[in-house]
């Protein structure tokens, strides 16, 4: 029981259609893992699966970004607080993804899943010298959740 009132910490939502994620139960127990090893406090966090269309929408509302994107993040908390996010997740964006870097869906889509844990783990991506860092964590979580 003590796992399922941790589990609940992380949410999935699935306003997309023709989609679905398995092993949800093992997959939130892991990104709350993943916080605790990287020494965050985590209170909730949800992840939204949308389309490009959504996420475009999303980018220019929030970001004034006219561009498509995989992943957006939002902190929710405020500075100093046990992490509250959203994370919102583009499966258009990581189908072509997958493709395009010769990977499985499944894998790609836990690589975004995972990047954004770590974004909100205060882990940067948009300056070339955070970017290697940011792919090092990702591949080492990719790792320890396949074991490969």
């Amino acid at each position: 029981m003590r796992n399922k009132s941790i589990a609940s910490r992380v949410s999935f939502h699935f306003p997309v259609t023709g989609f679905s994620l398995t092993e949800r139960q093992r997959l939130k127990l892991f990104v709350i893992a993943l916080f605790r090893r990287e020494g965050q406090a985590l209170t909730t966090m949800d992840y939204i699966f949308c389309s490009d269309k959504a996420l475009l929408e999303i980018n220019k509302t929030h970001l004034q970004h006219n561009y498509y994107t995989d992943i957006i993040t939002f902190n929710l908390s405020d500075h100093g607080q046990p992490v509250e996010g959203e994370v919102y997740i583009s499966i258009d964006r990581v189908r072509d993804n997958a493709q395009d870097f010769d990977q499985s869906f499944r894998r790609e889509l836990h690589r975004v899943i995972f990047h954004g844990a770590l974004h909100r783990c205060e882990y940067k991506y948009k300056k070339p010298k955070y970017v290697r860092l940011m792919r090092e964590m990702e591949d080492k979580y990719l790792k320890r959740y396949f074991g490969k």
